[in-house]
């Protein structure tokens, strides 16, 4: 049986926090914590979208993720110095936003733009998924401003969206990987999942092919998690 920190089960998840209204700027915020993995996820409302929704009256969320150079045990080097980012900068942003969209009826959201910016303080596996739970607090609390400021009649969320880690390590299926069961994975996944459905799945052999029953099992961690999760994003809410 594998050993994990702190004696954890193979279905449990790490010590999770969500503390909202971390920023006393931007129009809403949160800062979530997968264990030693820490993110700071704050929305700013734009009054204004992309060109290409310009005149539709429809609504955007979109999402920006970046690693602060000491974030992890060598520095990371500020892509801002290099004048690009990196691909996975950009497929993790990418994964974020659509995974908000997926629960926002963006055209009760009015012709605005609500962007989430996602920076890891602390990497220790899983920096994507803690950015999407927690950066589903941020919106949220962004739409409830727009609410008060009487700008839109209607919350547009239409659910919760949280996200977690699932991999084999050891030959083990396990729950929500550290950085040290995340570096030796046979198997790594990422599952998104709003409160009854699955958002999306990320999932490779690292270093073999997976069988139906290994991924039926991290699939079952995953739902086993869901509700955990969502139960911290709303006590972080108060509703």
């Amino acid at each position: 049986m594998i050993k994990r920190f702190l004696s954890r089960g193979v279905d449990e998840l790490r010590d999770i926090a969500l503390i909202p209204h971390y920023y006393p700027h931007g129009d809403g915020s949160c800062f979530a914590k997968f264990g030693r993995t820490q993110v700071i996820c704050a929305a700013t409302i734009e009054e204004k979208v992309p060109l290409f929704l310009k005149n539709t009256k429809t609504g955007w969320v979109s999402a920006e993720y970046g690693m602060l150079p000491c974030s992890c045990q060598d520095r990371t080097e500020r892509e801002a110095t290099k004048g690009k980012q990196s691909g996975r900068t950009q497929e993790i942003q990418r994964l974020i936003g659509r995974s908000l969209r997926s629960v926002v009826n963006l055209s009760l959201l009015g012709e605005r733009q609500i962007k989430l910016d996602c920076d890891v303080i602390h990497a220790d596996g899983g920096t994507r998924t803690a950015s999407i739970t927690g950066a589903f607090v941020a919106l949220y609390l962004a739409c409830q401003k727009l609410i008060k400021q009487q700008k839109i009649q209607t919350n547009p969320i239409t659910g919760h969206v949280v996200a977690v880690s699932c991999g084999v390590v050891d030959g083990t299926p396990i729950l929500d990987l550290d950085y040290s069961e995340d570096s030796r994975a046979e198997i790594d996944s990422n599952f998104v999942m709003s409160d009854s459905a699955i958002i999306e799945i990320q999932a490779c052999g690292e270093k073999r092919p997976f069988t139906e029953e290994e991924f039926d099992k991290l699939l079952k961690y995953a739902k086993k998690s869901r509700d955990e999760l969502i139960e911290k994003q709303k006590k972080a809410l108060g509703i």
